[in-house]
């Protein structure tokens, strides 16, 4: 599979002078295309930062980051974050029309692909609401349709479902993973929390405290097509418990307490499964 993302001796510092502190890397990664990759690691270790830096938002201090644009006429990335990022004075079906109105797609093409698109994540009765009167698991599948309705080549997920609640958050992982089968987009996802990791990822790198680096990276060994069926089984739990054995000592190097952001089983609770 063709490498689509390169990252290559990628750090980033704080600070200026004398006083510049490395909070990542340096990193190396490679993102195959068509691949679903996450990364886990403490707090303040800079997943955030290196998603930040793929996607162009800030420089890297050092290293580089290289991306294949397959097609100079399509889309290359488009971004989703964890507060939704959407236009509270729009309407749902403006909001997610936004990215065929930068591009000056004709209206028709763009009002048809908008209509589909609301349809394919159950929003089609919110389409002249306003984000206010939305659930958070509505207001981030704005957010995602938004993104996905350029059909952009790369999407990058920041945590994209750690303001809902749990049970939500289930949900809205099946969906994502449901669409991403579909079409095998390069995704790269940053999240805590390590259940969400393991279901929707071909790979997970885990990163070390602060400065951020690649502990491991992980190959997930699950077939697709996947189910939120597969939670229930010893085969995640185990995987589960290894991701969480590597992560252990980095949370608790980096923070007095375990790291209240690494949403998983306590490792007792991973092990009786």
């Amino acid at each position: 599979m063709q490498e689509k993302i390169v990252v290559a001796g990628v750090e980033r510092s704080f600070g200026a002078g004398g006083k510049q502190t490395l909070a990542l890397g340096p990193i190396d990664l490679q993102i195959r295309d068509g691949e679903f990759l996450c990364i886990v690691g403490p707090s303040g270790c800079g997943k955030s930062t290196l998603l930040r830096i793929i996607a162009g938002l800030i420089n890297p201090s050092a290293g580089e980051v290289t991306i294949v644009h397959r097609d100079k006429e399509s889309h290359l990335m488009a971004t989703v974050f964890q507060d939704y990022s959407i236009y509270p004075w729009k309407t749902v079906e403006s909001n997610v029309r936004l990215g065929l109105d930068l591009t000056n797609a004709p209206k028709q093409e763009a009002k048809a692909k908008v209509a589909k698109v609301l349809e394919k994540f159950r929003l089609s009765k919110a389409a002249k609401s306003l984000p206010h009167t939305l659930s958070g698991g509505m207001r981030q599948r704005v957010s995602i349709a938004r993104a996905l309705i350029v059909e952009p080549e790369i999407l990058l997920m920041d945590e994209p479902f750690a303001a809902l609640d749990a049970q939500l958050r289930l949900v809205m992982q099946e969906e994502l993973l449901t669409l991403w089968q579909q079409d095998r987009r390069t995704v790269l996802f940053v999240t805590h929390n390590l259940d969400e990791a393991i279901l929707l990822g071909d790979r997970v790198v885990v990163m070390s405290g602060s400065p951020g680096k690649v502990l491991e990276d992980i190959q997930i060994p699950f077939a697709r097509p996947r189910t939120g069926e597969l939670r229930g089984t010893s085969e995640f739990a185990a995987m589960e418990a290894r991701l969480w054995s590597l992560l252990r000592n980095e949370v608790s190097r980096n923070e007095p307490d375990v790291d209240p952001g690494i949403k998983t089983s306590s490792l007792e609770e991973v092990k009786s499964r």
